[in-house]
């Protein structure tokens, strides 16, 4: 299993999540992973459980996110609601269409008053090697957090080569 820190985009500082650390694990063509957040629960913004289901626009709330390839790349959002996404782009923010998966990603919760967990299982599909990793976190404040392994200069943007600050855990031996 790899372990992953999530770093707080400079100009976006979080409210009260003192950090978010990604758990990765790949066994054959599926990839988990386990977004940890240190946090109290009660400040988190997270819709409530909804039938899992294919949904736009999730970065705009609480959303954990997972970017995998190279030149052309998967994005892939999961929701606490247990609502996802899954897109497909020819380059750097270019072409998005909807990525087609086997099976949709299986999202589950940990959660107590001082962490929020969410947990995914998705198929891999040939995506290629480079991992980007990052969160959006709303606060019920109105505080808004973005975290990735690595940001570039300038405004949050997760899509950018930067981000892609990691490659993929190798398959699990038996």
């Amino acid at each position: 299993m790899e372990t992953y820190p999530l770093v707080c985009h400079p100009d976006t500082p979080a409210g009260t999540v003192e950090s978010i650390i990604v758990y990765a694990e790949r066994n054959g063509q599926q990839l988990w992973f386990r977004y940890h957040a240190e946090c109290e629960l009660n400040v988190l913004v997270l819709p409530g459980p909804l039938e899992p289901d294919r949904c736009d626009g999730l970065w705009k709330s609480t959303c954990f996110e997972a970017f995998i390839g190279g030149a052309s790349y998967a994005e892939f959002n999961f929701a606490p609601s247990s609502q996802w996404a899954a897109y497909r782009f020819d380059a750097y923010r270019e072409n998005m269409t909807a990525l087609d998966l086997a099976a949709a990603p299986e999202i589950l919760l940990d959660v107590s008053e001082g962490h929020f967990a969410l947990e995914v299982t998705i198929p891999l599909d040939g995506l290629g090697q480079n991992l980007a990793l990052s969160a959006v976190i709303e606060e019920t404040d109105g505080t808004m957090s973005y975290w990735a392994l690595a940001h570039p200069p300038g405004k949050p943007d997760f899509h950018h080569p930067a981000c892609f600050a990691a490659t993929l855990p190798p398959p699990e031996l038996p």
